[in-house]
């Protein structure tokens, strides 16, 4: 059986949750919590749980931060989020402290079962959805370059990366926004670029990457 807390401040959605998980057989709700720090007395009450599914956003204390506190009050737990947040940033972020799965609020009722007895078997599980998304931004990413073609000039893939998007027209805090990092370092990436290839501006920068085959 595996036992299950819900923790999801919106009433429907919770309610919705709970009629599904009652149709499984296997599947237990031995709780339910408006926001983390519900989900936290709960289990210093005595409440087991194998899986914790919580919402990103909640009140008083986030999903975030209940997946962070959760190591130390029931290190045996695992939690999957569920949320509407879409962004990449927030999926890095909840696995980096702890989370074994992501789903959006999208996914299928079959897909969240799914994840469940996926995540409870001790695997990690992001949906569908997410993971198509990812795949098709892996795809675009230019491959390493061949620094023996290149004079010597040694470039890092984020170096590669980011010199195809100002090749196709981006500007610095578009890249940055793409790449999940500050406007101030893609301008130090460019710069870095520019001395590197001895490029006097980053027209030349462009074709010297065209002419060396770094960038098709």
């Amino acid at each position: 059986m595996i036992q299950i807390i819900l923790a999801e401040d919106h009433n429907i959605v919770r309610n919705g949750i709970r009629s599904l998980f009652e149709k499984e057989k296997d599947f237990e709700i031995t709780g339910e919590a408006l926001n983390g720090r519900e989900v936290l007395d709960l289990l210093k009450k005595g409440i087991t749980a194998h899986i914790v599914l919580a919402d990103m956003n909640m009140p008083e204390l986030s999903g975030i931060e209940l997946i962070a506190k959760l190591r130390d009050v029931a290190p045996g737990c695992r939690t999957i989020v569920l949320s509407a947040l879409d962004h990449e940033k927030y999926v890095v972020q909840a696995f980096q402290t702890g989370a074994s799965g992501y789903l959006l609020k999208s996914a299928s009722a079959d897909e969240l079962i799914f994840a469940i007895k996926h995540v409870f078997a001790g695997s990690q599980y992001i949906c569908s959805e997410l993971t198509t998304r990812f795949l098709n931004r892996l795809l675009t990413i230019p491959d390493p370059v061949n620094t023996e073609l290149v004079d010597g000039i040694e470039l890092s893939s984020r170096e590669v990366e980011i010199l195809g998007l100002v090749a196709d027209g981006f500007t610095n805090q578009e890249i940055a926004d793409k790449i999940f990092t500050s406007k101030r370092t893609i301008e130090g990436h460019r710069q870095a670029l520019i001395d590197k290839t001895g490029s006097r501006n980053t027209a030349a920068l462009i074709r010297f990457a065209l002419v060396n085959g770094i960038i098709g």
